[in-house]
């Protein structure tokens, strides 16, 4: 079951179309069981275990996705924002653990 945060939907309508068309394949995949791996996904131990980013890019630049495996079969997309610099800023970082928290207590 795949869960996207009220807050995050909104973060995602002002994705791209093509983004947006490639974050659903993405999040359909996972849905159906499958291990998303590097180029497309990689792992987020800095905010908590089992937290990934999903990795999109078009002409207008990287995307990323940040989302939890928290149980089977239970996909919860936390946090999506355009990247701008190199590293992931700080104020992503301490967001997605913040709703990471949320959905856990």
């Amino acid at each position: 079951m795949i869960i996207v945060l009220k807050a995050c939907q909104r973060e995602i309508q002002q994705f791209p179309e093509e983004i947006r068309g490639a974050l659903a394949d993405a999040l359909a995949r996972l849905d159906v069981g499958l291990t998303l791996t590097m180029p497309l996904s990689r792992p987020m131990p800095s905010i908590g275990s089992g937290v990934h980013e999903l990795r999109l890019t078009d002409r207008s630049g990287p995307y990323r996705i940040v989302y939890a495996l928290i149980e089977r079969g239970s996909v919860y997309v936390l946090h999506a924002f355009k990247k701008k610099t190199q590293a992931t800023p700080k104020k992503n970082l301490e967001l997605a653990q913040k709703r990471l928290k949320e959905i856990k207590s």
